[in-house]
């Protein structure tokens, strides 16, 4: 072999092989735009995302990714929240943390918590919580109370350095794979990471003068505490900070009925006064382990004869009902689409009618689990007369569709 020959070869040697393959990118990606497609900010990712995506995979690898710039924005409903939307960019890599580990949370998660979880949903959760009143109570036959309690601030009070520690714990002790220091780093910047640092406000600033310090990043810059209520990440996190929760409950406190969505918890007992005391323990424990509190206005325990409101239901004995605030805020979003059609001088554009397609849907279609018929029908009558020409409602007024 010649000298040139063996230079080369030494050098293909020394040729660092990427740890994470680029498949393993695009199959983020792919999961990333799902319904994130038609933003602005994913437009302006895909008009070239073969390159984009070779970038980020080649950042990775060599450890020079860094986070981009988010945005922030207020949302009003269903109540007032600050909100931080990632980069596009940043997207396609919390879809590939989570496609890495998302089977060790599972393999931690109880069987009744229900966030950001497949086949877990809001409806599950409710369908889990109303099982549980009856088997406590004796299909009704004997007396049963429930605790009920909500974590103040939740997302904002997240401590990092825990949540950092608890998932380096998990993925250090049941991820082998030879990527793991690599996404152990990725894992550290995205929990770590200032989301407030150089971020694009979007929504006046007025708008945050009445949201209270604790709910929002802005106020917690130096406390490394919160996590970006938006991001994929934040969910799936958010919901494993509260897995010791889950198992102290159930394991060590030893209770049968017990259920979670995010941080609002409910438990069954038939003894008052032992929910009572459980109530201290929980208390004790969140501020101890996790360094949270509950909301002190948000706990309830009372006979469940009284209902139980749960992720946007009322459940009482038999009986299922959507909660006042999820039809006063259907309610809110016809009024505003009859404003628009009575101030609007032409006709609606497609954007604005696949809008309002989607955001009614969204209602109908949570409504039509329950026993809402001629209320379903009631609200879409109460839709102006002006949008007959543009849409009508199908299928037992669950949906709306396009004429």
């Amino acid at each position: 072999m010649t000298q040139l020959n063996l230079d080369f070869a030494a050098e293909k040697q020394e040729e660092p092989k990427p740890i994470i393959p680029l498949s393993d990118i695009f199959e983020a990606y792919y999961a990333c735009r799902k319904n994130k497609r038609y933003t602005a900010n994913a437009l302006k990712f895909e008009m070239n995302y073969e390159e984009n995506l070779l970038q980020l995979w080649r950042d990775i690898n060599d450890r020079t990714y860094s986070i981009g710039r988010s945005i922030a924005f207020i949302v009003e409903r269903p109540v007032k929240r600050e909100i931080f939307a990632a980069d596009f960019r940043d997207r396609v890599v919390h879809h590939l943390l989570i496609n890495k580990f998302l089977y060790l949370f599972e393999n931690e998660f109880i069987y009744d918590s229900y966030s950001c979880r497949k086949g877990r949903g809001t409806l599950f959760g409710v369908k889990r919580v109303s099982r549980f009143m009856r088997a406590c109570s004796a299909n009704y036959t004997q007396d049963c109370y429930f605790l009920k309690m909500d974590i103040k601030a939740f997302f904002m009070s997240i401590r990092r350095d825990i949540l950092f520690d608890k998932l380096y714990e998990l993925i250090g002790c049941n991820y082998h794979e030879p990527d793991r220091d690599l996404l152990l780093e990725l894992v550290y910047q995205v929990v770590m990471n200032d989301c407030t640092e150089g971020c694009t406000i979007k929504s006046v600033r007025k708008k945050w003068d009445d949201l209270p310090r604790h709910k929002s990043l802005f106020g917690r810059q130096h406390e490394q505490r919160g996590l970006p209520i938006g991001n994929l990440t934040s969910q799936v996190f958010g919901n494993f900070y509260l897995n010791g929760l889950d198992h102290y409950i159930k394991s060590d406190l030893g209770v049968r009925y017990y259920a979670r969505y995010v941080d609002d918890f409910v438990l069954f007992h038939r003894d008052k006064a032992y929910l009572a005391v459980l109530r201290e323990k929980i208390r004790h424990f969140l501020r101890e382990e996790l360094d949270l509190d509950v909301h002190p206005n948000k706990i309830q325990l009372q006979h469940c004869k009284v209902g139980v409101r749960f992720v946007g239901s009322y459940i009482l004995p038999n009986r299922i009902y959507i909660e006042k605030r999820t039809k006063a805020n259907f309610y809110n979003r016809i009024r505003h689409w009859n404003y628009l059609a009575r101030n609007c001088k032409k006709d609606f554009s497609a954007k604005d009618i696949a809008h309002i397609i989607s955001s009614a849907n969204s209602y109908l279609g949570y409504m039509r689990h329950y026993r809402t018929f001629r209320l379903r029908k009631k609200m879409l009558y109460t839709l102006s007369a002006k949008f007959d020409k543009y849409l009508h409602p199908a299928n037992a007024y669950t949906k709306l569709k396009k004429k």
